[in-house]
């Protein structure tokens, strides 16, 4: 679960560090009352779930009290990468003298936290691995043993020349890591870690996202999920049992088992086509499944044409016919399906689709083609 900005600093303000004073708001009205209390100049950021809001125009510094209601405005029902803006911050504005990255999150391949800062705050970090790696410092933190003193020490030192700055930055790092073991996380990141005039270092942004595996530890975080209208209906697919994720293409895919429908997807791109989603219904499928896959698959308007995949072991494929026959037998599917039925119950299966509109497929790599040429999408 990806936390907006405001409720990442939530999270940093309970675990002791430090950032602006800032107040949420809606609407350019309640965006005057905030610069009123925080005083001017003021910040006005776009709380959306993706990156990039700057050079989108979703962060606006304001001056008087007309750039306050003009920025507002303008900010407010933005689209920003697909995400409509609803909300914003209103931050007091910070004199910055340095601007620093730092972040702790889980290094797979090593089976372990790492903590990477940079000084090149302020700039997406893959920009700066890839032009100047030698800017970056990363440290592996011990499983068992936990973020060490030295660590801490180290990163400050790698940050900053100046004693009392290095000395506030390992503090700051010490509780991110804490707050990052005790909330489950998978990515705590200050970007940009910034010291102010004053020799103050504050956390100006933040960006926090918590494992949904470790949710049933923290039956409070709940209401920190705020879904958009694509997560909304992944959400819903989720409780019938199904894995849907929307893509951007016009082959729709129906498929069991996640490592199989990766496969189907990559056939499609291979034979020049785009998947419209990423379906898995799952290892046991009943018609009631399909029927809802094939809902939530034809409620894309860019779907064009529909692939269904299902290598039956637990599955029957004679289920997977039924839910075909079940979905289509009052209303009529606006889109041509290919059906790639090969396993348990697949002659009975077979025999329950002759004579329909299902387009058989003898194999992965033609019904892949036929479902590409089907959607005019080769």
């Amino acid at each position: 679960m990806k936390l907006l900005e405001y409720q990442a600093k939530e999270f940093f303000f309970r675990a002791g560090i430090p950032v602006p004073r800032e107040k949420l708001v809606l609407s350019p009205k309640e965006a005057l009352s905030a610069a009123g209390e925080l005083g001017l100049p003021c910040v006005l950021k776009a709380q959306v779930g993706v990156g990039g809001r700057g050079k989108a125009g979703g962060v606006k510094l304001a001056k008087t009290e007309g750039e306050v209601k003009a920025h507002a405005g303008n900010i407010i029902g933005m689209d920003i990468k697909g995400e409509k803006v609803e909300r914003l911050l209103c931050s007091e504005a910070v004199d910055i003298a340095e601007e620093y990255y730092t972040s702790i999150t889980n290094d797979r391949a090593n089976r372990a936290l790492v903590l990477m800062v940079s000084p090149a705050g302020g700039v997406d970090i893959e920009q700066v691995a890839s032009e100047t790696p030698e800017r970056i410092l990363k440290l592996q933190i011990d499983p068992l043993m936990g973020l060490q003193a030295y660590q801490q020490r180290r990163a400050g030192a790698f940050l900053s020349e100046a004693k009392d700055v290095r000395k506030q930055i390992a503090a700051i790092i010490g509780k991110l890591y804490w707050m990052y073991v005790c909330n489950d996380l998978s990515l705590a990141e200050i970007n940009p870690l910034v010291v102010t005039g004053e020799g103050k270092v504050i956390a100006l942004d933040a960006k926090v996202i918590v494992d949904d595996n470790a949710m049933f530890r923290h039956p409070d975080f709940a209401d920190y999920r705020i879904l958009s209208e694509d997560e909304a209906v992944e959400h819903e697919a989720k409780g019938k049992g199904l894995s849907y994720i929307k893509l951007s293409g016009k082959v729709g895919c129906i498929v069991n088992g996640a490592g199989l429908a990766m496969a189907t997807m990559d056939l499609i791109k291979r034979y020049g086509g785009e998947p419209a989603n990423f379906l898995d219904v799952g290892g046991s499928s009943s018609p009631e499944k399909m029927l809802s896959a094939i809902d939530y698959v034809t409620s894309d308007k860019n779907v064009r044409s529909i692939f269904v995949n299902i290598f039956g072991g637990i599955t029957r494929c004679d289920d997977i016919a039924r839910g075909l026959l079940a979905a289509t037998k009052d209303n009529p599917l606006p889109v041509p399906v290919v059906v790639r039925l090969t396993g348990t119950n697949e002659d009975e299966a077979r025999e329950l689709l002759e004579g329909t509109s299902f387009i058989p497929a003898t194999d992965m790599a033609d019904g892949a083609k036929k479902a590409i040429e089907a959607a005019g999408d080769g």
